[in-house]
């Protein structure tokens, strides 16, 4: 077929030129052919580009994929979570606050990924049970102060079940807030005493 599309293309070209010598035209038009296949410039470029994807690609979900922590002010993520935060303890509850670092939301509990806070249920002394009920209180006042956002981190939940996530608020770490204050301390993957 294409030995045939080959033999009838010159033959139109060949009546083409002989019209054209005809007329005295034959040194003004010239007939360009055009080969089939790719030309090896285009083949070297494919090439390189199947190299480069083949490369890069590995990383480039990577870069999508970058840790909740890193969110910064400038970020353009909308706050569109809120709720009336009240008090509750280590039963269910649908918007509450458990202690400084655990939370109810929308009847899922959750953990804050980037801080650990004293203990509330169970310290193993007086000063972490202070500390422990001023960072609940305070945390229970950040998330009643406006809309904000759940951000994952490295895992979705912990081995209790609880959801992980850093909550943000116009870019800001809401953990990062209660560090700031004393009342938290960075999560560095292990609980360190109070006492």
């Amino acid at each position: 077929m294409a030995k045939r599309h080959a033999t009838r293309r010159n033959q139109v070209e060949q009546a083409w030129l002989a019209q054209a010598r005809h007329a005295g035209q034959a040194r003004s038009y010239t007939v360009k052919t055009k080969r089939s296949g790719i030309s090896g410039t285009t083949l070297a470029y494919v090439l390189c580009l199947g190299l480069m994807i083949g490369y890069f690609a590995p990383d480039w979900a990577k870069r999508f994929d970058r840790p909740a922590a890193s969110i910064s002010a400038s970020s353009s993520v909308s706050d569109t979570l809120s709720a009336d935060f009240g008090f509750c303890h280590r039963g269910g509850g649908i918007n509450c606050v458990v202690d400084g670092d655990t939370f109810w939301f929308g009847g899922e509990k959750y953990r804050i990924a980037d801080i650990d806070t004293p203990e509330t249920h169970g310290p193993r002394c007086l000063q972490e049970g202070a500390l422990g009920a001023r960072a609940t209180d305070r945390l229970q006042t950040l998330m009643n102060a406006g809309a904000f956002t759940l951000e994952t981190g490295d895992r979705d939940t912990d081995r209790y079940g609880r959801k992980l996530r850093v909550v943000t608020r116009q870019g800001q770490s809401i953990g990062a807030m209660l560090v700031a204050e004393g009342l938290a301390r960075t999560w560095d993957g292990s609980r360190h005493p109070w006492c």
